[in-house]
């Protein structure tokens, strides 16, 4: 929703998965699926520790992946060009339930520098 505008919004949502069961694909399951395989189970955050910044892995909170997974399949959507946004949604979607696309590839990159940082999980516990 840009701008409060929810009614827009919702369209938009809606001719997309109108697209989805064009597609001869269930537009519901097609959307969890697609949420599922793009919630992030960890991510990074930056800590400033002795003088040096580090970026360090914590797991995400439910409710958290959810706006995320959300957030960067909205994101990769917007990224697409020459198309309407239903369009470029709908096959944003179907791309991450198929485990691809934009949106599934940051999730893999955040992943990817989470276990690459492990060293550092230590400096994120919190102390007594």
């Amino acid at each position: 929703m840009m701008g409060g505008k929810k009614t827009v919004a919702r369209a938009v949502f809606y001719d997309a998965m109108a697209d989805v069961e064009a597609k001869k694909k269930d537009p519901i399951d097609t959307f969890s699926k697609a949420l599922q395989n793009i919630t992030p189970r960890m991510e990074l955050r930056s800590k400033r520790v002795g003088g040096a910044n580090y970026q360090i892995p914590y797991e995400v909170a439910p409710e958290r992946g959810v706006f995320l997974a959300m957030k960067w399949l909205i994101d990769a959507s917007r990224k697409k060009k020459g198309m309407s946004m239903a369009k470029r949604l709908s096959s944003e979607v179907l791309d991450a339930s198929s485990e691809a696309g934009e949106a599934f590839r940051r999730k893999q990159e955040i992943h990817k520098m989470a276990d690459a940082n492990k060293a550092f999980a230590h400096f994120g516990r919190r102390r007594k």
